[in-house]
């Protein structure tokens, strides 16, 4: 790089070589930080923290606040989970926005469904591969009806409520129709809601009718851009050199790390009371890794990964 000073053909002068070691922020080169979002929403337990908005808020306001910032990158690769911790993220990413007056450029990998893709609309572009996975704007709930099986097995279930549907879709008592279609008016309650979201966020950019989008259906990254759902397609370097010029940095802004961040209590705690190594895992905490090892396999395999 020469500097405003320096004639070209001209020796660079200390001052010029000190410059050049500068980090490209201080040097006043356009510097786009990238924050990347990967993983289960909401999904937290001591082995698989998933995504939430208090284990990335500081992320955030690090790329929103870092000198010469042009724009900031969102990198996500995300098969959904908590609607809330979703919305959650949403809204402080928009908030950080508006507040620094900085366009956000999304850029999708592997996928970006469900929750996934409710974050991705936090863009104000929304980039992707063609192999990429987006959309699944759908709610989706589950469980298992076990009741027949401990009853195989010689178990009793006593379950003591005070309150009518305190034990409601309880997986070892018999499914109740009335409890689904409460839980079904929940779940078009949130559906409405990511609806909205969406609709606000792309506006005019989507192109397909709303009970094709809305379904839950998601698709390869061609057909969402044709469908509006993103905006074209484009990797992380090419697009930011493209529009911010070669000598543009694109610094990673990742979690806090080691001995500090958990005295701070960054780190997800242990579980039970018998310790694993230094992991602090007790009997259930093993179990309760197990089974969240399952569903999470379960939600990225939706989408054949």
């Amino acid at each position: 790089m020469v500097d405003d000073l320096t004639q070209p053909g001209d020796v660079a002068g200390p001052f010029d070589r000190l410059k050049a070691l500068l980090p490209a922020r201080l040097r006043g080169a356009p510097v786009v930080p990238v924050v990347r979002l990967s993983g289960v929403i909401g999904a937290v337990t001591p082995l698989r923290p998933g995504l939430t908005l208090a284990g990335v808020a500081k992320m955030l306001e690090r790329a929103f606040s870092m000198r010469n910032a042009k724009a900031v990158a969102l990198v996500i690769n995300s098969p959904g989970g908590s609607p809330v911790q979703s919305r959650q993220i949403y809204l402080r990413i928009r908030q950080l926005a508006t507040e620094k007056k900085l366009p956000v450029l999304v850029f999708v990998e592997d996928v970006a469904a469900s929750g996934g893709y409710m974050i991705a609309c936090a863009g104000d572009e929304i980039f992707c591969d063609p192999s990429s996975i987006l959309g699944s704007i759908g709610v989706v709930g589950g469980s298992f009806g076990l009741q027949d099986l401990i009853k195989k097995i010689g178990i009793e279930r006593r379950l003591y409520t005070a309150g009518e549907h305190k034990a409601m879709l309880d997986p070892f008592l018999p499914e109740n129709p009335d409890d689904v279609a409460r839980l079904k008016n929940i779940q078009r309650e949130i559906h409405a809601l990511f609806i909205s979201l969406v609709k606000e966020s792309r506006s005019a950019r989507l192109k397909g009718a709303d009970d094709m989008l809305f379904t839950g259906e998601y698709w390869a990254g061609d057909t969402a851009v044709t469908l509006g759902l993103a905006d074209a397609i484009g990797d992380l370097r090419a697009v930011l050199r493209a529009r911010f010029g070669d000598k543009v940095a694109m610094p990673v802004v990742a979690p806090a790390a080691g001995l500090l961040s958990g005295l701070l209590g960054r780190r997800s705690p242990g579980a039970g009371s018998l310790e694993f190594g230094n992991l602090g895992l007790g009997w259930a905490g093993l179990a309760e890794e197990l089974i969240s090892a399952v569903e999470t396999r379960a939600i990225w395999a939706r989408f054949g990964f």
